[in-house]
């Protein structure tokens, strides 16, 4: 318990767009502790512990993580410090505790190939530096605490931060075409969903027999960058907004340092039957974020 009287839940990358996400709208019954990395550095196994062991903590979340795919090839020391080495000091430290663990990985601990959406015991086949240190980082939390959930998202956007919706409105600014590529299968998710389902999960691990394992959270439906590009630009356009000419382009005419995975559709099957909860439509999710961006909140600056 905490001076609020509700038991404490500690979130490392506060800052970023899940943990924004969490300290809007913390979860239900729980008072979120939210270090800056400044305090909390997950490449310092020493702050790691020190915060582990701070407070009798209900629960543990972890959405720290480096996110710049591209950057990792030539930064990979610290790609691995963040998603690997330091989820395995919060997992080590965390399971020594006792103190359940949350972790949130990604689609690209698969190589894409699969002609249908992944299932949790697809085998991982990473392609790239951030796609093989997030999945050392599951490893990691699977191996070092026993009370785990590693919650695999995809294609994530929100109000604020560096996501793709907000790329595409800030590019339609000064760009009167943009070509989107169209081959990449996926299912955009709000990190606002994620939030929620990651508030679902803390409840239950904080409780007794609650399940451990990996599982799989991303909006319903699937579309491409293509079509994600295209909702944006209608709900813009409604707005009255200046949107540009959208051209569908292959990968292949789009080439980045990192290959990135044609399919990224997630199967969240095991989720719902599990916690009780079904993503919601991608193409909800994302009327939602684009109406909190052309009419922000409190605390939805960038």
């Amino acid at each position: 318990m905490t001076g609020s009287g509700l038991p404490a839940l500690l979130l490392t990358g506060g800052s970023g767009q899940v943990g924004r996400a969490l300290r809007q709208a913390p979860p239900e019954g729980f008072e979120v502790v939210a270090p800056t990395r400044a305090e909390l550095d997950l490449a310092d196994p020493a702050s790691v512990r020190r915060w582990v062991g701070a407070r009798p903590w209900a629960v543990i979340v972890n959405a720290g993580a480096w996110t710049a795919v591209d950057a990792a090839e030539s930064q990979a020391s610290e790609a691995w410090a963040a998603n690997a080495l330091g989820p395995a000091a919060l997992a080590r430290a965390s399971g020594e505790a006792g103190i359940p663990l949350v972790h949130i990985s990604t689609d690209y601990v698969f190589d894409g190939g699969l002609d249908r959406p992944y299932r949790e015991d697809d085998p991982v086949g990473p392609t790239s530096v951030y796609g093989g240190s997030k999945a050392a980082g599951e490893m990691a939390v699977a191996a070092l605490n026993p009370r785990h959930v590693i919650l695999r998202t995809a294609w994530v956007f929100s109000p604020w931060g560096a996501n793709f919706v907000r790329t595409m409105l800030r590019l339609a600014e000064t760009r009167d075409a943009l070509s989107v590529v169209s081959d990449q299968h996926g299912c955009p998710t709000s990190a606002l969903d994620i939030a929620s389902a990651v508030g679902t999960v803390c409840t239950r691990l904080s409780g007794n027999g609650a399940p451990s394992g990996v599982f799989h959270f991303a909006g319903a439906g699937e579309t491409t960058w293509f079509g994600l590009a295209q909702r944006v630009f209608e709900r813009a356009a409604e707005a009255g907004l200046k949107t540009p000419v959208l051209t569908p382009i292959a990968t292949a005419d789009w080439p980045t340092p990192v290959r990135r995975p044609a399919n990224s559709r997630l199967d969240t099957t095991a989720f719902t039957r599990t916690f009780g909860r079904s993503p919601r439509p991608w193409t909800e999710t994302t009327d939602e974020v684009m109406d909190r961006l052309l009419r922000p909140v409190e605390g939805d600056a960038a």
